[in-house]
């Protein structure tokens, strides 16, 4: 047996609630007709009412309470199977893994945060199929398209800076990376959302993106971290350092948005900053991407239980009535005829 809304069982405390108020109302009753009715009269009003009556009237109003919620709870048992396709769109996020998204302008620092908002756009995502590609210097296929959410998750725990040894930012090789997860060559119902802080280190995204767009590909840009950039801390030989290049000098992040826009308008896509606690994913996704053409991407068989909350809904009515139609005057019998 399963349960709609389990929450009403909070009411169970009315049941006892509503055998406590009897109790006390009949022995308020008592006392007042002691007080003001005269005794001779006292022994005839308490013939004339049957107590067991009342006792009966009582139960089957409790009853019918305890029978009312459990209709609420909606009790679901017998169950059948039903056929149902999945409709969605395909998007692969391309995450940028590079040592620059280790920069603390957003916290806990860029990689965590994109993480992070990645999680809260698996939980509006409806039924959509979602990949997820890694890049740095190059690109690898973190986890192929899937509509097994728990398991994208997993893969997207497993994101570090320390997974692609290739150190840089090659846009392009994200694109081209992303664009080999679509296993089909209809063109729409597919969105690429890239995630990076960087620059393109090797200069051929502009190209990737064209491809994209011949292949009915849309690309949507997140620029992660601050404009005026920020400063790169590792930790080497147990020390908390700044990230300096081959010549020795600090390296500072800078995010170029007009790279990133250019992007996304090549597609027909659209470029969204994240400046600390802004960031547009959701947005991206709730009033475009979902609003994409969608195609079918399987079918499979749910159990539906059947909803059986007529049946206690139905019993507290008749036990209502039965209440309603029971009196409280006693059967008369010969002597009590006078």
């Amino acid at each position: 047996m399963k349960y709609e809304s389990i929450n009403y069982l909070y009411l169970l405390p009315l049941v006892l609630i509503m055998v406590i108020a009897y109790i006390v109302f009949f022995k308020n009753k008592q006392k007042a007709l002691r007080k003001f009715v005269q005794a001779e009269l006292l022994d005839r009003i308490t013939l004339s009412v049957s107590k067991k009556k009342r006792i009966v009237k009582a139960a089957f109003a409790i009853t019918a309470i305890l029978f009312i919620i459990f209709s609420l709870v909606q009790p679901k048992w017998g169950y059948r199977w039903e056929e149902v396709e999945r409709m969605g769109v395909d998007i692969v996020v391309a995450v940028d893994t590079s040592r620059s998204m280790l920069a603390e302008d957003i916290k806990p620092n860029r990689l965590e945060a994109a993480k992070r908002e990645i999680r809260s756009l698996l939980n509006i995502i409806e039924g959509d199929r979602i990949g997820l590609v890694a890049f740095a210097g190059t690109a690898y296929t973190q986890c192929p398209l899937t509509l097994d959410y728990g398991a994208f998750n997993l893969f997207l725990d497993d994101l570090d800076t320390n997974l692609i040894p290739v150190g840089g930012t090659a846009i392009g090789e994200a694109i081209k990376k992303s664009l080999s997860a679509f296993n089909d060559k209809v063109k729409k119902h597919k969105a690429i959302v890239l995630i990076t802080d960087g620059e393109d280190h090797q200069g051929n995204a502009i190209e990737m993106a064209k491809i994209a767009k011949e292949q009915g590909i849309i690309i949507y840009t997140i620029g992660v971290g601050k404009k005026d950039g920020a400063y790169i801390r590792i930790r080497e030989n147990g020390k908390e350092v700044l990230l300096k290049d081959k010549e020795g000098k600090v390296v500072k992040s800078h995010l170029d948005e007009i790279a990133l826009n250019r992007i996304a308008l090549e597609t027909g896509g659209a470029y969204s900053p994240a400046y600390g606690t802004q960031w547009g994913l959701d947005n991206i996704y709730k009033n475009i991407i979902a609003k994409m053409e969608k195609k079918e991407l399987g079918s499979k068989k749910i159990k539906l239980y059947e909803n059986r909350y007529q049946i206690p809904l139905f019993i507290s009515l008749i036990l209502i009535m039965l209440e309603s139609l029971i009196g409280e005057r006693a059967r008369k019998t010969n002597s009590q005829v006078t």
